[in-house]
């Protein structure tokens, strides 16, 4: 081997040790009023009195797509809440999502109205699977990927920050000041919990979410397990300042939900055995971006308890609006004799939990909200009149998914589109056509517009 050859393998070696994932920064001090909370965020025409939650599901493009058609319908929909005309877009006060629906709410999170200009151009009808590919393979990046501090999620990132959103940062947001509050969700991989990117679960590790761009929460977001790596946190824990608040007791005692939740917090807590958390796709703990709203409900007695918590002390009616894109299970396999492959194992063991999950949270959600709802009117009949605070409040679910198409055959086709980031333009269209469809197909999206037009 000559020398030249010699300079060039050692240049590529010393260039795979130094390639490192960007750190997320440490929080110099713990102050419960700043970052990326929900009271830090406003907006002139949302009402206290009218919480509205968006949830989109993860499946890549597909997802996506939906979960823009259910936007554009909800900035289309005119509503009269407190004598005033307003979108009920405007009234939306959380999104939380996941996977290929953490595209979509974190660009609108960022870009606001514009994404009803540039969103279809800069990312759903583009192939960004294709552009992922070449990025990936490139060979330098093959080099920099062999490094065992920068894997392939680092690379998915990168190109996000550059291609999509821009360098943009939790710090735009707060800086903004707008609604909705947005609620990225990925999975920790050794709890197999749920991670979100706020600064209250950032607290916990005594880091500082304002500089952390949002490309990187969408790609922790979206980590599906083998095809990306997971992506790496670094743990401060003990360093700010930061007292995790004692949980409130409930009536005999803490409930499991709570002890297993104050285990979850404890271990990111404990710097020393948890120095370093690993992110993976949000679909594998909750593919419907539901569980952050469950586990806000349950830990503080009811709705009630987290409208206060959220300033929203006049709360008269809570609407839940699931934009669900999962896929129905692959029955094809029972109609043949050979063995399954390892994509095909891969594909049932992945989803098939993931939606058994789903199915389970939503009926668990649904049920909470309706007791919880009963017991808020039932308690207001017994308060003075006037005292509006505790009055109660009505409560509406609307569930926008591929379940809900009437017609097998085409809903066998909307089933049928991969979860990828790259799909044709015309199903773009069909996509985004059916949200706002189905929304105005549903019963239940149909009573809360003749509620809001009443109230």
């Amino acid at each position: 081997m000559n020398y030249l050859n010699l300079l060039i393998l050692a240049a590529v070696l010393a260039f795979t040790g130094c390639a490192h994932y960007p750190p997320n920064p440490p929080l110099a001090r713990h102050d419960p009023d700043s970052g990326y909370r929900f009271k830090n965020l406003a907006s002139p025409d949302n009402s206290d009195s009218l919480l509205v939650v968006v949830t989109f599901s993860g499946g890549g493009t597909r997802a996506a797509a939906l979960a823009y058609g259910v936007l554009e319908q909800l900035a289309q929909t005119e509503i009269v809440w407190e004598g005033k005309k307003k979108r009920l877009l405007d009234e939306v006060d959380i999104i939380s999502s996941v996977s290929g629906g953490s595209f979509t709410a974190a660009y609108y999170a960022l870009y606001g109205e514009r994404i009803f200009s540039d969103f279809e151009a800069r990312f759903l009808k583009r192939d960004v699977q294709g552009e992922l590919t070449r990025k990936i393979l490139a060979p330098a990046n093959l080099v920099r990927g062999a490094s065992p501090k920068f894997g392939r999620i680092d690379l998915v990132a990168e190109y996000l920050d550059a291609e999509i959103f821009h360098h943009g940062t939790y710090g735009d947001l707060v800086e903004s000041g707008r609604r909705p509050y947005v609620m990225v969700n990925a999975s920790d991989m050794s709890l197999g919990t749920r991670f979100e990117f706020t600064q209250e679960q950032f607290d916990l590790l005594c880091s500082d979410l304002a500089s952390f761009p949002l490309a990187r929460a969408v790609a922790a977001s979206s980590a599906v397990p083998i095809v990306f790596s997971p992506l790496t946190l670094r743990n401060y824990a003990g360093r700010c300042g930061y007292q995790a608040a004692a949980p409130a007791e409930a009536p005999g005692g803490p409930s499991s939900r709570r002890i297993y939740k104050a285990a979850e917090v404890g271990s990111y807590l404990d710097a020393e055995a948890r120095p370093y958390i690993h992110l993976l796709d949000g679909g594998i703990t909750d593919n419907l971006g539901l569980r952050g709203m469950l586990d806000r409900v349950a830990s503080r007695d009811g709705p009630m308890g987290l409208a206060r918590a959220l300033s929203l002390g006049r709360l008269r009616k809570a609407v839940l609006i699931v934009v669900n894109a999962e896929t129905a299970p692959d029955l094809s396999l029972d109609r043949r004799e050979e063995v399954p492959t390892v994509a095909q194992v891969f594909r049932a063991i992945k989803d098939i939990p993931i939606n058994r999950y789903s199915f389970e949270t939503t009926e668990l959600l649904k049920a909470n909200f309706e007791e919880w709802a009963r017991q808020a009117r039932a308690q207001g009949a017994d308060l003075p009149p006037g005292d509006s605070a505790e009055a109660g409040f009505d409560f509406h679910l609307v569930e926008v998914t591929l379940d809900a198409i009437q017609d097998p055959a085409e809903r066998d086709d909307f089933r049928a589109i991969p979860t990828s980031l790259s799909l044709p333009p015309d199903t773009v269209d069909q996509l985004r056509a059916l949200g706002p469809r189905l929304m105005r197909e549903s019963a239940s999206y149909r009573g809360l517009l003749h509620g809001l037009s009443r109230d």
